[in-house]
């Protein structure tokens, strides 16, 4: 079994206009004095040259190094607004236009290619610093059509889902030759929201072994989707994991569909890490049952308490729900060490061990 790494922070939601939190050093030095020991790093301009990073090794090298010598590592690299530009619906244009390089607003399919290069020098990039997962979204055409009224044509969401796969699989070809896996955070506004999605996706783009999943607990609660079942069904897909919290109280006036309402007064809300009604003694047990190989990673949203506190709170939690697995069997104290002649004595089979009724019986192991 493998003991998660940790504990980490995403810094998309930290990043400012004032010390320390306008340079990735002075973010790195902040990161490092409330305990956290990885980084994931969003390929904002601000912190981190993207396209150097998929040219230069040096510059790889002298960022791992910043951080080094704080103690901390890049745990992956992100481009969450890079992955929701390559898929975007018409409806959408104006709005995501926001996210892209002023240069290409109001040219949808040159926010395109922009998002579809940058994803491939964030292979590169991540091969370069020696990363084995990378953090995205989806994008997302189908979207709009979440539920089906007006009715949905037939072949809407299966084109939908055909498209993007054909706007992916070169990306996952490029993350394939890097040897880096692609983690898509199931995120309302994506069309990868659920295990439903997942799966649609998977197919279109023939069960790519690079489709892996970014697994937030939060987007799962608010959804009423039983987050832990889904690690039953998908771990082997996880691949990077969000520790971030929420709450779900419906009422009489609001359920699930509590969109148009402020944050603070939704029935579903994120929260501070131990303020809301996620299981995480129970995450943490599966992701260690099931051997997650990477990082717990702080992602801070919450509509009450301050974000310096709840990055502060954050990195005790995470640390203390980190399992340090077991190297034995609990019980291997009382282990009998019989031998096999013992061990057939007991089931009252004797000593012939020849297996003349039913063949050569295999070592009991």
């Amino acid at each position: 079994m493998k003991t998660i790494k940790g504990p980490a922070i995403f810094l998309a939601q930290f990043m400012g206009d004032q010390p320390p939190f306008d340079t990735l050093t002075g973010l790195a030095d902040w990161a490092a004095g409330l305990g956290f020991r990885g980084l994931q790093l969003p390929t904002d301009p601000r912190l981190f040259d993207l396209t150097l990073a998929a040219n230069s090794q040096d510059y790889c090298d002298e960022i791992s190094g910043l951080l080094a010598e704080r103690g901390l590592v890049i745990t992956e690299l992100s481009t969450h607004l890079q992955g929701q530009l390559l898929a975007v619906h018409p409806a959408y244009d104006s709005l995501f236009d926001g996210f892209a390089p002023a240069a290409l607003r109001g040219k949808p399919a040159a926010r395109t290619q922009w998002a579809a290069d940058q994803l491939k020098a964030a292979a590169l990039a991540s091969r370069r610093l020696g990363l084995s997962a990378h953090v995205t979204f989806s994008g997302a055409l189908a979207w709009p059509y979440l539920y089906p009224w007006p009715q949905r044509p037939a072949g809407l969401i299966e084109e939908a889902f055909a498209e993007l796969a054909r706007r992916w699989l070169p990306l996952l070809q490029a993350f394939d030759e890097a040897g880096v896996d692609v983690c898509y955070e199931l995120h309302p506004g994506e069309d990868l929201f659920d295990g439903a999605t997942l799966e649609r996706f998977l197919e279109a783009t023939g069960e790519h072994p690079r489709v892996n999943v970014l697994y937030d607990p939060s987007h799962m609660l608010l959804q009423q989707l039983d987050y832990l079942a889904f690690l039953d069904h998908y771990h082997e897909r996880v691949r990077a994991f969000h520790v971030k919290d929420a709450e779900f109280r419906p009422s009489g006036r609001q359920g699930v569909y509590g969109g148009y309402t402020p944050w603070l007064a939704r029935a579903g809300r994120f929260r501070s890490l131990g303020d809301g009604q996620i299981d995480f003694g129970a995450i943490f047990s599966k992701l260690a049952q099931y051997d997650y190989p990477g990082w717990a990673v702080l992602e801070w949203e919450c509509a009450l308490k301050h974000p310096q506190d709840g990055a502060a709170e954050g990195a005790d939690f995470i640390r203390n729900h980190i399992i340090r697995v077991a190297e034995r069997p609990f019980d291997d104290f009382a282990g009998s060490g019989l031998a096999r002649e013992a061990v057939r004595s007991l089931l009252g089979l004797g000593d012939d061990l020849s297996g003349s009724s039913g063949g050569q019986m295999g070592e009991n192991k």
